[in-house]
C-alpha cells in the first residue's frame, strides 16, 4: 500500500505540474483530493492492516495529501497573479499620453453686446425692465399712438396669434407697462432689452427675430438736448470716445420731434468707404421725444412731464462694432464663426 501512495504522488505530481489553467486545476484537486478520489479509497482501506502499519502507512498517506495539496496551492496563487496582473494591464493609464483638450466657451456676440450696452447705461443711472414677448395689440400698437386704423401699423408687418394678441414687434411696450406700474412717478429712466419679431424676408441685413434695446427717461424740464447728450456718451463708450453723432429728422408716431441717429462710420472714421457709401456716417437707431399722447395714456400729465425714448437694433450695434456684414451669422451656430470672439 506504501508503494500504491507513492506511485499516486508521483502521477498526481506530474499532473498538476502541466496544469494550464484553473478549471483544469480544480479539476484535478477533485479527482486526487475529493471524497471519491484514490487516496480516499486507500484510506478506507487502512482497517485491513495491522495495528504495527496502520501509523506508517498513514503517515505516508498524511504526507503525500500534504504534497499534493501544497501544489494545487501554488499552482492555484500563480493563476491568482495571473489573473491580477492581466487586469491591471487592461486598466493601466498611459500617463505619457497627451490630455484631451477641452473647447473653450465664450459668451455669444449679441449676448457680449447686450452686457456691454446694460454696462453703459447702468453707469448713467438706468434700470433694466422686462417684458412678455407675446404681447396685447393695445401696448404693442394703441397705448403707443398707433390706433387699429393708423396707416403707420404698416410699417411693422406682425405676426398675429388672435386680433389681440401678437408677438411683439419692438419692446416699447415694456416702457408702456413700466409706466403703467409706476403711476405717474418720476423719475422713469429704463432700458428694455429683448427679442422682437416681424414677418421680414431673412437676409445679410434683416431677420423675422432680432434683438432690440429701448430706453425711456421720463422727468420734469426733460429737453432733446438731454437726448443728444446721453446717446453722445453712448457712442463713444460703444466705438471710442473719438465717435461723432448726428441727428437727422424722421418719423415714430410714438415720438415727436423724432430723430435717426447715425455716428461716424468705425471702417474709414469719417473719410468715406464702401460701407459707409462714401458718407461717412452710419445709422445706428431711432429716437425722439415722447409723443405727448403716449404721456397721457401712461398716466402722466403732459403738461408737466416731458421725456425721450430711443430704440437700437442689437444687431445692427453688434455689426459695426465687430465689422459683420451678414446678420445671419449670428443665429447658424457656427464655430468657426463664434471661435472669433472668444477672448472678447
Amino acid at each position: 500500500m506504501k508503494e500504491r501512495l507513492e506511485a499516486l504522488k508521483a502521477d498526481a505530481l506530474a499532473l498538476l505540474s502541466e496544469v494550464m489553467s484553473p478549471q483544469e486545476l480544480n479539476d484535478l484537486r477533485v479527482k486526487y483530493l475529493g471524497k471519491k478520489g484514490p487516496l480516499t479509497e486507500v484510506l478506507r482501506g487502512m482497517g485491513a492492516l495491522s495495528a504495527e502499519e496502520r501509523p506508517i502507512i498513514g503517515q505516508v498517506a498524511n504526507e503525500v495529501r500534504e504534497a499534493i495539496a501544497a501544489l494545487i496551492a501554488k499552482k492555484s496563487e500563480h493563476f491568482e497573479q495571473l489573473e491580477t496582473e492581466g487586469r491591471l494591464s487592461a486598466e493601466t493609464l498611459d500617463v505619457t499620453l497627451p490630455g484631451r483638450p477641452s473647447t473653450q466657451g465664450a459668451v455669444h456676440p449679441l449676448n457680449k453686446v447686450i452686457q456691454d450696452i446694460e454696462d453703459i447705461f447702468i453707469g448713467m443711472g438706468y434700470t433694466v425692465a422686462e417684458g412678455p414677448e407675446v404681447e396685447r395689440d393695445y401696448y404693442n400698437f394703441e397705448a403707443l399712438n398707433l390706433p387699429k386704423d393708423h396707416p403707420a401699423r404698416d410699417m411693422q408687418d406682425s405676426f398675429y396669434i388672435t386680433e389681440e394678441v401678437l408677438l411683439r414687434t419692438q419692446t416699447s411696450p415694456v416702457q408702456v407697462r413700466t409706466m403703467e406700474k409706476l403711476q405717474g412717478e418720476v423719475p422713469v429712466k429704463i432700458i428694455c432689452p429683448g427679442r422682437v419679431y416681424r414677418r421680414d424676408d431673412d437676409d445679410a441685413t434683416h431677420s423675422h427675430q432680432f434683438t432690440q434695446i429701448e430706453g425711456l427717461v421720463i422727468d420734469r424740464n426733460i429737453r432733446m438736448s438731454d437726448l443728444k447728450g446721453t446717446l453722445l456718451q453712448f457712442v463713444r463708450e460703444m466705438f471710442g470716445p473719438e465717435t461723432e453723432i448726428r441727428l437727422r429728422p424722421s418719423f415714430f408716431p410714438f415720438t415727436e420731434p423724432s430723430a435717426e441717429v447715425d455716428v461716424t462710420c468705425s471702417m474709414c472714421k469719417g473719410d468715406g468707404c464702401r460701407v459707409c457709401k462714401q458718407t461717412g456716417w452710419l445709422e445706428i437707431l431711432g429716437s425722439g421725444m415722447v409723443h405727448p399722447r403716449v404721456l397721457e395714456m401712461a398716466g402722466y400729465d403732459p403738461k408737466e412731464y416731458r421725456g425721450f425714448a430711443f430704440g437700437m437694433g442689437v444687431e445692427r450695434i453688434a455689426m459695426l462694432k465687430y465689422g459683420i456684414e451678414d446678420i445671419r451669422h449670428f443665429y447658424t451656430n457656427d464655430l468657426r464663426f463664434l471661435k472669433q470672439f472668444v477672448h472678447l
